[in-house]
């Protein structure tokens, strides 16, 4: 009765989209240091909402997540917080950007101030000391996605001055914020964050957001798709990727739900996977756990 005012069956364009599976040979990256309880800090930003279910999913895959809450009220008080938060990725495997709202998902542009907090120098050269020299992983989901695309570190693997030309999430083609259960598939196992995930595997995953229309130039995505940093896609009932929003809820382009860096080892997605847990969505068949946290335990094993 109110698709005139609120309309959600609008039509997509189709022409481009398709099902990806990269078939080369998988060689993972190894850590510089073993652990088998590798560490990660979750730093926590005014509108994050989601470091409570993250932190469950590493411990229950055998992790020792650190909570850290950003302390904006002053400027002092962000510079102590940016201290404390370099201090403890120097001391740990993982770093993990949670979903939420920061900054009340500030308009054309969410994640800005997660952005703005890790371009900082002293964040900067900790999670490049991470990555580079340690062999750590980083991932985000959701509000945290947003912040490591625009950062750079997904699709590129560092942080750097983004412009007109590199990847980012935007607003979705419906205009509006998207809550749904939807269907991915993985077509890329590059990851080590998706080490146990199954190629061609589908998975349904809850999303919430408003701006997370992945968009890039068509040359960008078949880059992305020919290096198989293109992690996960949107499907439909049949397992195919589709521009249709009633699966594909931003209209990303390529159906794209997730990328990786180059060697995998950054890893961003808007879908909610850290949402598991024995009896939730008792009454919606399909599998819930993508696996993205107990592979990132074991990498740190292996």
């Amino acid at each position: 009765r109110l698709e005139g005012v609120f309309p959600a069956d609008m039509l997509q364009v189709q022409d481009g989209v398709k099902t990806l599976t990269y078939g080369e040979p998988v060689m993972y990256p190894s850590p510089a240091v073993r652990t088998t309880s590798p560490r990660v800090v979750i730093p926590v930003f005014p509108g994050t909402n989601c470091e409570y279910d993250t932190a469950k999913a590493f411990r229950d895959a055998g992790a020792e997540p650190r909570i850290m809450v950003i302390n904006n009220k002053t400027p002092e008080g962000i510079l102590r917080s940016a201290a404390d938060i370099a201090e403890a990725i120097r001391k740990s495997e993982m770093v993990f950007l949670p979903g939420g709202f920061s900054g009340g998902d500030e308009p054309d542009g969410s994640g800005k101030f997660i952005t703005a907090f890790f371009r900082g120098a002293e964040l900067k050269d900790a999670v490049t000391d991470l990555l580079d020299r340690r062999g750590g992983l980083m991932a985000g989901i959701c509000n945290g996605f947003q912040a490591l695309i625009k950062l750079g570190l997904v699709p590129f693997g560092k942080i750097i001055d983004t412009d007109e030309t590199c990847p980012t999430l935007t607003y979705n083609t419906i205009g509006r914020h998207q809550s749904m259960l939807v269907r991915t598939r993985v077509s890329s196992v590059k990851s080590p964050w998706l080490a146990r995930a199954e190629l061609g595997g589908i998975y349904t995953v809850p999303i919430s957001h408003g701006e997370g229309r992945f968009y890039a130039s068509p040359e960008v995505v078949a880059s992305l798709a020919k290096n198989g940093q293109i992690a996960t896609q949107y499907v439909d009932d049949g397992g195919k990727a589709t521009a249709d929003i009633r699966f594909n809820p931003n209209n990303s382009a390529m159906a794209n739900e997730g990328i990786t860096s180059p060697d995998g080892r950054v890893f961003g997605k808007m879908g909610h996977s850290e949402r598991t847990g024995s009896g939730l969505y008792r009454n919606v068949p399909g599998n819930f756990d993508i696996g993205m946290f107990a592979s990132a335990v074991a990498y740190f094993k292996s």
